[in-house]
């Protein structure tokens, strides 16, 4: 699939790229140096999330990449979009789910600074045989040089995306409360980002939509539902409470796309490679926003009840003290949380 006019213009990068600064900006003002250290004491559960994160999510995009035979530029951008860490929006839909967003901040800060050493090494491990393709056809098409991967610049735009990033930690620091804003502000502006985007091209390139082969929307939705599932299933099988399963599987779907935007941005040149890259990552942003609220709603119903024990749980260690056991009547709690009612928030509810 080839672009026939310019797909973003200078004015749209400028413009993302402010958008980007702000949600990464609010990304740092919703966590303080107590997220860092929760991270050691939820050790388990970040594992299992970086597991996830950066083991299945990019096997699952090579898989994809090979079995729907995707051209080298878009099978480079979905294993890109694999190996990125999660952002703010899973935080918000955590907490629609009635998940638990301490953990999800936790794997958040968590796969956001891994990023730096592992996304470089996954790109340089499963886009080989990518590259080697696109340098052919550069060959064939009688251009000089070869196509690699931008190792160092990819590198260098993660530091970039993390800069804002300390300065919400900063002013989470010193004005909690203009920090609480920006948190805020920071998930729906990564919708408002997708929207734009969408909105743009499809004002720009009406018939892009139409002309994008179904491999690519099977391939952009695929990837985020694989996630789901994995998440689910994996942190399920390791014995983890439901609270925590509905953060991890959010998290691992749910891929910092703004992110992506920045990386293909800032470090690949612009020609049509790049052009074909980013609509991939405008494609499995625009899509994981859809699925994720299904999903999000699904986990919502189905969670009520175990979440509603464990508020309630939570409630009595704070009025009775933190070695109080709740009492429920016999076969009043269901197996999956009958074990540990507070789902691993307070040691002495545990059965």
């Amino acid at each position: 699939m080839e672009f026939d006019t310019q797909l973003l213009y200078a004015i749209d990068e400028a413009l993302l790229g402010i958008m980007i600064l702000i949600i990464m900006f609010g990304m740092g003002a919703s966590l303080t140096t107590d997220d860092f250290k929760a991270v050691a004491r939820r050790s388990r559960g970040v594992l299992i999330g970086f597991m996830s994160q950066f083991g299945a999510m990019p096997l699952v995009a090579l898989g994809l990449a090979i079995v729907l035979d995707l051209d080298p530029a878009f099978a480079i951008a979905l294993i890109l979009v694999g190996c990125l860490p999660g952002g703010t929006t899973s935080n918000m839909f955590t907490y629609f789910s009635r998940g638990s967003v301490a953990l999800s901040i936790s794997m958040t800060t968590a796969s956001t600074i891994m990023a730096l050493f592992m996304m470089p090494i996954l790109l340089s491990l499963y886009t080989t045989g990518f590259t080697q393709q696109l340098s052919e056809a550069l060959f064939a098409a009688g251009e000089a040089g070869e196509f690699v991967i931008p190792t160092k610049n990819i590198i260098t735009s993660l530091v970039l995306v993390l800069i804002p990033v300390a300065g919400g930690m900063v002013l989470r620091r010193f004005s909690p409360g203009w920090a609480k804003t920006a948190e805020d502000t920071a998930g729906f502006m990564a919708i408002i980002v997708i929207l734009y985007l969408l909105g743009t091209l499809f004002v720009r390139h009406g018939d892009i939509l139409i002309r994008t082969p179904w491999q690519l929307y099977v391939s952009a939705i695929s990837l985020g539902l694989a996630g789901f599932f994995f998440g689910f299933w994996v942190s399920r099988l390791f014995g983890l409470q439901p609270i925590f399963q509905r953060a991890i599987s959010l998290e691992t779907g749910i891929q910092n796309g703004p992110v992506s935007f920045a990386i293909i941005l800032l470090s690949f040149a612009d020609t049509p490679v790049r052009d074909q890259m980013l609509w991939l990552a405008i494609l499995y942003s625009a899509f994981i926003v859809m699925t994720s609220s299904f999903i999000t709603l699904y986990y919502r119903k189905k969670g009520r009840f175990d979440w509603e024990v464990h508020r309630n749980t939570v409630v009595h260690n704070r009025l009775f003290g933190e070695n109080y056991v709740t009492h429920y009547p016999e076969g009043f709690l269901p197996p999956r949380i009958a074990y540990d009612p507070s789902q691993g928030t307070s040691p002495s509810q545990k059965r």
